[in-house]
């Protein structure tokens, strides 16, 4: 199950039920072994700091049932950042009757040994039954690295199993960990004594005999990772590597996706609109406020939002293949020296990241950093990443207006969404965090493994379902309150739902055009587009909803001569910026979509914001992206409309 931005919702298990926690290093497979065990859709990703939130599930198994809490990605048990800090206090520091864990599963990456291997040798200090569940073996075997898991299990003192969750393989598990629940809860092995250096040398001494009893590797092996590496890490190569893969993403979603959206829109404004026509018809419900309701609302607004239901597909599996291959980590350490310049670590490239796909999880992946006055800047900086549903806009408007380079478009507002977010962060840094120093980047880079199919379409219909989930109740909502605004007449002689009302005649009409001369410096003064602007702070779908809606209720004859005998979205859309611009269309276009980038995505981001920063820096970057979101809007349209 999951919630409107495809984070995984609770299932609970009965009360007495054994509870097993599963921790590990970022980066181990946790997330993916959760998935496995529970078939839960929790955020998976290649690169550290995807789980920054406790996720439960219930596990069925061999007749058993577990409870099984996901805990935070933690190198150690001695945490240097929130998310490593709440692992510590869930297992540690409030681990006392029914809160304890019964049993802890530690995901140990297979490839990268010795770094996981640290958190198990702190867990057998304290009274936990422990299985080690070894990930990425066949990401191992590439790099010549063998484990032996009873070498290992003889040297640890506790139970070791190899599993491959990214292809659910996780046969034996259920029985390890049926068998260990019957063992007393005891440590394994005695806490080092001496000072703190003192104890992690024994650890480390620890680890050391372990590897090094059960593992074989062939050292004379050029690993693909290595050869990849020396391109992708490039000081020059790099970032153009970056930025050719996301354009290649781009021309992917969006030259792949438009003929699949043609044919929904079709579906949705033909067949689909002349059924419900005619049914309401037969059962005597064909009024006319009624049909605007189910037509033009309804089936025009959600069903505009959903003809993009392919290129949203299409985005996230292509993000989905380049997390599971092992790039995206790579990103971050291309991004180091650029996150540096503005004051935070190259790891605060993950929760921006992150944005990209979705403000709300991004901000609440700031817990992966260390000060709290990096996960201030970065919390205000992800607003200015450019999320997925406004995608469908910028979508949706470069195929009206630059139809034969709608990729290239689309692919330009996601580089001056970067440029926006340097540009926020040098400002933020240089006025108000002057003092604030950046660490240098401590990160673990996976090797690069095949992305499989099932791992890919997983996370691609988890990321979907936030999507739909959003187009089925935001949107639907919205487009029920627009309809209701826009059959309100503001203006005496008409009634509520009048076939001849005018939308600019409405309360919808009249409120937007209330709005809309603060945008006329900006090319798009016109209630019909402003309007969507205002409905677009609950969610950035709901512009284009609210866009068909409006120009379904708008008279064909209100279009520019050239346009009239066309009732489509699209010669609407031209013909308002048309006449709002002045005759500088393309500058308003340009203008508009910087406005939509810039501008504050939607509640859901202010009240992650809130519980992440609090009341007084929400407001503070709330009232900040506005205003900058408006300058940016003029002075985009003030300069092309010279130029172009």
């Amino acid at each position: 199950m999951a919630d409107c931005h495809g984070a995984p919702v609770a299932e609970f298990a009965p009360v007495g039920t054994p509870t097993i926690a599963l921790v590990g290093a970022p980066n181990a497979g946790k997330s993916t072994l959760f998935n496995a065990l529970t078939g839960a859709s929790a955020t998976m990703g290649n690169y550290p700091g995807t789980t920054v939130e406790v996720s439960r599930g219930v596990w069925r198994a061999g007749g058993a049932t577990y409870n099984i809490i996901d805990f935070p990605g933690a190198y150690s048990l001695d945490p240097v950042s929130p998310d490593e800090a709440l692992t510590r206090e869930l297992l540690l520091d409030d681990a006392s009757g029914n809160d304890r864990p019964d049993m802890v599963l530690a995901a140990v990456d297979t490839s990268n040994l010795a770094r996981g291997l640290y958190l198990v040798a702190q867990l057998v200090e304290h009274p936990y039954r422990v299985v080690v569940v070894l990930t990425k073996s066949d990401v191992a075997a590439k790099q010549g690295l063998e484990v032996d898991p009873v070498a290992l299990e003889r040297e640890l003192g506790v139970p070791v199993v190899t599993l491959d969750p990214r292809r659910r393989d996780i046969g034996g598990v259920a029985e390890l960990v049926a068998k260990q629940l019957q063992q007393p809860a005891e440590p394994v092995r005695d806490t080092a004594a001496g000072d703190e250096f003192e104890q992690a040398d024994a650890r480390f001494e620890f680890i050391d005999n372990a590897v090094a009893a059960a593992t074989v590797r062939d050292e004379h092996r050029d690993t693909l990772t290595e050869t990849v590496d020396r391109f992708v890490l490039h000081p020059v190569w790099g970032p153009l590597i970056f930025f050719a893969a996301m354009f290649v993403v781009f021309q992917i979603t969006t030259t792949v996706a438009a003929p699949l959206q043609d044919a929904l829109d079709a579906f949705f404004t033909g067949p689909l609109s002349d059924w419900a026509s005619a049914g309401l018809e037969r059962i005597g419900l064909g009024y006319p406020f009624i049909k605007g309701l189910v037509v033009n609302g309804l089936i025009g607004g959600v069903g505009m939002v959903l003809t993009f239901v392919p290129l949203m597909a299409l985005m996230f599996l292509c993000l989905a293949v380049l997390e599971d291959s092992g790039y995206m980590a790579r990103a971050a350490v291309v991004a180091d020296r650029l996150m540096r310049a503005i004051g935070l670590p190259g790891k605060a490239f993950i929760p921006l990241i992150v944005g990209f796909g979705c403000n709300v999880p991004a901000i609440s992946a700031t817990r992966v950093l260390a000060t709290p006055q990096q996960r201030r800047l970065t919390a205000l900086l992800v607003p200015f990443t450019s999320c997925s549903a406004r995608l469908t806009v910028y979508v949706m408007l470069a195929q009206t207006f630059f139809p034969d380079h709608a990729g290239t478009v689309v692919f330009a507002m996601y580089v001056v969404s970067i440029a926006l977010v340097v540009l926020a962060g040098l400002l933020l840094k240089n006025t108000l965090w002057r003092t604030m120093g950046s660490d240098p980047l401590v990160i673990d880079l996976p090797t690069y493994q095949l992305p499989t199919a099932r791992l890919t379409f997983s996370v691609m219909w988890s990321r979907l379902k936030g999507f739909l989930h959003t187009a089925g109740g935001i949107i639907v909502a919205t487009v029920v309150v627009i309809w209701a605004l826009q059959s309100t007449p503001a203006v005496s002689g008409y009634g509520f739902g009048d076939d001849d009302l005018a939308p600019a005649d409405s309360v919808y009409g009249v409120a937007s055009g209330a709005v809309a001369p603060v945008f006329e410096p900006a090319g798009f003064g016109s209630w019909s587009l402003t309007g969507p602007l205002v409905t677009g702070f609950l969610a950035k779908e709901a512009v284009i909803s609210t866009w068909a809606q409006t120009y379904a209720l708008d008279d064909p004859s209100d279009l520019a001569p050239e346009e009239q005998g066309t009732s489509d979205l699209a010669s609407a859309v031209r013909a308002d910026f048309t006449q709002a611009s002045g005759g500088h269309m393309i500058a308003a276009v340009w203008a508009y979509m910087t406005f939509l980038m810039a501008y504050t995505p939607c509640v859901a981001t202010l009240a992650a914001q809130r519980r992440e920063i609090g009341w007084k820096w929400t407001l503070f970057g709330l009232i900040g992206q506005l205003t900058l979101a408006w300058a940016l809007a003029v002075a985009t349209f003030q300069l092309l409309k010279v130029v172009v």
